[in-house]
């Protein structure tokens, strides 16, 4: 049996004192992962390639996605090397959004790497860049960022506590990589 019933008052003071001991250090952790979406996700976007920038809400006031918005954002961050624009993951979207929230808001948020098209990370893949065959920059469910004035390992502690999927952290490279596939850490 994995979990026992305390035998003794002590038993469940010594669990209780832990688990309340765990929340108070930990009070992100408890409320990141069932935060709620906001109505209206505004984001500052530069493509760091390109040197596009774009300030957008990509959601309605009642919560909606704006399909405008959404467009200009997949070509904001389409492949760089191809002009290839495929559709962005909204849920990497909205992850980048409270990844914002939770740091403050109002970043202006350097785009390193979003959608990449078969060739252009093939090529990587070719140049030993380090790339993943089945990337999910490939499916536009990735993002590598950075946001100027917020240290990187920061960035990566806030994505972490969120929980929302995929977290790289690349400090020799400056950029974390977020994404909206299963929750991991590398």
């Amino acid at each position: 049996m994995f979990f026992s019933v305390p035998r003794s008052r002590r038993d469940f003071f010594k669990i209780s004192f832990f688990a309340t001991t765990l929340a108070l250090l930990r009070p992100r952790l408890s409320w990141g992962k069932f935060a709620s979406m906001p109505l209206s996700s505004p984001l500052s976007l530069l493509n760091t390639h390109t040197g596009e920038r774009l300030n957008v809400a990509y959601r309605t006031p009642a919560g909606a996605y704006d399909p405008t918005a959404l467009g200009e954002l997949d070509h904001l961050l389409r492949c760089h090397h191809t002009n290839e624009i495929h559709p962005i993951d909204p849920r990497t979207l909205d992850y980048l959004a409270l990844l914002d929230q939770q740091l403050g808001g109002g970043h202006d948020i350097h785009i390193i790497s979003a959608y990449r098209s078969p060739r252009y990370n093939a090529l990587l893949e070719s140049k030993g860049r380090g790339v993943a065959r089945k990337s999910l920059h490939l499916q536009g469910r990735a993002l590598d960022v950075r946001i100027p004035g917020v240290q990187l390992a920061r960035l990566k502690e806030a994505a972490l506590l969120l929980g929302r999927g995929g977290v790289g952290y690349y400090p020799r490279s400056d950029f974390v990589h977020i994404d909206s596939g299963p929750v991991r850490r590398w």
